[in-house]
């Protein structure tokens, strides 16, 4: 395979705020794979919360680790150059892998460590598989985190209630499906518009967030929740209390400083009920799995819009928004 030139295009910010107006179109040079990397060929990233949150600032002065910066944490292309000691993976191999938290998506080529690198299956495309590694992994670590079980042969006796909040967005709705998949109850919330679509997913009851029943998280059946995965905003400790079982958990995707001060007090007061906030460390197993439910076809992926690189500014501010239905994706060989 012919080696690429010495330059790239590259998406990057020079500083935190700014937004989609502060990214920066940029010819820089092609990474090199250090030992027990890959360079990659991108051919697609999506956008996650994480990267327009670390650029406003949210894990300052920690991440960004340096400016400029070129964010994308999940990588979808075609392995074209091995660092030393990689054996597991050959130059032509479509991949799919995740780069947390040094990112490097938003470009044309970008490195990744061979051991959180899967094999792209030619059933999953490079858009599907660039939704993977970010959301759906912290969609089943979340359900996993909150105690429920995803093997469907558990038996019905630990059937659980979960709520997922958030439901049709890029981890909702990767949640939606694989507590379904498992054969809980699901609950899910999210605006008028998207409740078809959650049904669709697996949610057996779908709440309006605007309505005063989903505003409170009240279950039209009157379950009280075992589980939730929490992947809205603006829902305190006090919404999610009186609607959880006994026991329930609440594991928290983006907690801020509340949440975090909420779940040391639980902590020390030994309350049954929980507020977890969520803290993911990617491995291999779990992209593996997931990539293979999506080649399955039990897994879907939905996609809310697709955007070349030349205008990532705009899926960037999709994500921004808050409305966006599934995932952004930024495709590098995508029509202009």
């Amino acid at each position: 395979m012919a080696m690429p030139s010495c330059t790239m295009r590259a998406v990057q910010y020079d500083r935190y705020g700014g937004g989609a107006q502060s990214l920066k179109h940029v010819e820089v040079p092609i990474p090199a794979p250090r030992k027990g990397e890959v360079l990659i060929r991108m051919e697609a990233t999506s956008i996650n919360q994480v990267d327009w949150k670390f650029q406003k600032g949210v894990a300052r002065p920690v991440m960004p680790r340096r400016f400029p910066f070129i964010s994308g944490f999940d990588l979808a292309g075609e392995v074209v150059e091995l660092g030393a000691g990689v054996s597991s993976l050959k130059p032509g191999d479509k991949v799919i892998a995740i780069n947390f938290p040094n990112g490097g998506g938003l470009a044309e080529y970008a490195v990744a460590s061979a051991s959180l690198t899967v094999p792209r299956p030619p059933e999953v495309s490079a858009a599907e598989g660039a939704c993977i590694p970010i959301a759906a992994v912290t969609a089943l670590r979340s359900l996993q985190t909150a105690g429920v079980s995803l093997d469907p042969a558990r038996g019905d006796s630990s059937c659980k209630n979960v709520l997922v909040t958030a439901a049709s967005g890029g981890v909702g709705h990767f949640a939606v499906q694989l507590a379904r998949l498992a054969g809980h109850n699901v609950t899910a919330t999210c605006g008028a518009r998207n409740l078809g679509l959650v049904r669709s997913l697996g949610a057996d009851e779908a709440l309006d967030y605007a309505t005063p029943e989903g505003a409170a998280l009240r279950s039209p059946s009157g379950r009280r929740y075992d589980a939730v995965v929490h992947c809205a905003t603006g829902f305190p400790w006090s919404v999610f209390k009186p609607v959880l079982a006994p026991a329930g958990t609440v594991v928290d995707i983006t907690p801020g400083v509340a949440a975090v001060v909420t779940a040391l007090l639980q902590r020390v007061t030994f309350s049954k009920k929980r507020l977890v906030p969520l803290i993911v460390s990617p491995k291999k197993e779990d992209i593996e799995l997931l990539v293979g439910m999506v080649k399955q076809e039990r897994l879907k992926t939905v996609i809310d819009s697709r955007c070349p690189l030349s205008r990532a500014q705009e899926g960037w501010a999709k994500s921004m928004e808050g409305h966006a239905t599934g995932k952004v994706v930024v495709e590098m060989g995508g029509a202009e």
